[in-house]
């Protein structure tokens, strides 16, 4: 068992959230991953009231938390207070300036989780009086920005210790298994985000045609872009693009949105039907480039006890690496033998 400040604050077996990916991060996937011991949050996504009561009803009394995009939550705080009212275990928000939202979280006592891009968003989140802060780098599927997870998860390390901080630091992107959890253990980070390897699990709410074209695909198959957020016509502020797999419509869109914007309304309609009819070649699969590292669907218990398990295992064993002396030569049986010598 991996045991960090992460696992304390929330009482967890591992060091592992579930990302809140909106539709896909259910009441189903959100307790399982509570169940295996992370903690699963449900994916509020864009405020639709009817659903989120339906899905903490299917998590049922497990202790699963929430998470919202920040710009869309800001025009329906209700939706808020309806998550409030449930007592989840934390409140994730992500993408904008969490600053006018925090202070409702922290007045319920609830913990707020704020998920950022860069080091400038990170020193918002600590003014906001985050609890835990996860730095998610543009690897990860679906929304983000440009920073990639190695180089920011440490810098915003230094940030929060330089401020004093008792954030707790996660990382988020790219971490699909025990190598991924491992590394970001070692950036500085107690504990990981995990979104598309438990999007490919069997609890989500996610249909079988767009699980099989994510299982084909290799990380080089995706694309950040915005032709999704205006085909759908979501109000997505420009500096936040949706990391998906390529496919007719990206190919045929990307780089000409003024093209698109103009026939929106045409090319609205048709991706509103694919997307219902979970079409990935009509509309877009939302996974990060760990697709190449995912090559099957598998119960959440599974994936989380086989991540933090392999994650122990490099990070006491060292697996792969070795260290030699000054003046000694690496030989046969020292380098890559799965032991880290001292």
């Amino acid at each position: 068992m991996l045991k960090t400040r992460l696992t304390d604050m929330f009482s967890l077996r591992h060091p592992i959230i579930g990302a809140p990916m909106a539709f896909a991060a259910g009441g189903r996937l959100a307790g399982a991953i509570s169940d295996a011991g992370g903690l699963g949050l449900i994916g509020g996504g864009y405020g639709d009231s009817k659903w989120l009561a339906e899905q903490f009803a299917i998590a049922g009394n497990r202790p699963v938390g929430c998470g919202f995009i920040t710009w869309s939550l800001g025009k329906q705080l209700h939706v808020l207070d309806q998550a409030l009212s449930q007592h989840p275990k934390a409140i994730l928000l992500s993408f904008d300036d969490p600053l006018p939202i925090a202070p409702r979280i922290k007045s319920s006592g609830t913990p707020l989780i704020c998920q950022i891009q860069t080091l400038r968003d990170a020193e918002r989140a600590l003014e906001c009086g985050a609890d835990v802060v996860v730095a998610q780098g543009s690897e990860a599927g679906g929304h983000g920005e440009k920073r990639g997870t190695i180089s920011l998860v440490p810098e915003v390390a230094d940030l929060i210790a330089k401020r004093g901080s008792d954030a707790v630091l996660c990382a988020a992107g790219g971490i699909v298994d025990g190598r991924g959890v491992a590394a970001a253990l070692m950036l500085g980070a107690e504990g990981v985000l995990v979104g598309s390897r438990l999007w490919a699990s069997q609890e989500a709410n996610v249909g079988p045609r767009m699980h099989h074209a994510a299982l084909a695909a290799t990380g080089d198959d995706t694309v950040r872009s915005r032709v999704m957020d205006l085909a759908r016509r979501l109000d997505w502020p420009p500096r936040y693009t949706a990391r998906v797999l390529r496919n007719a419509f990206t190919d045929r869109w990307h780089g000409r949105e003024s093209e698109l914007m103009a026939v929106a309304d045409v090319e609205a309609e048709k991706y509103r039907e694919a997307w219902i009819d979970g079409d990935p070649a009509r509309s877009n699969t939302f996974i990060g480039e760990g697709a190449g590292l995912i090559h099957d669907i598998e119960p959440v218990a599974n994936i989380i006890a086989k991540m933090t398990a392999d994650a122990s295992d490099y990070l006491l064993k060292g697996k792969k690496f070795a260290i030699v002396g000054e003046g000694e030569q690496p030989g046969s049986d020292s380098v890559g033998t799965g032991n880290l010598h001292r």
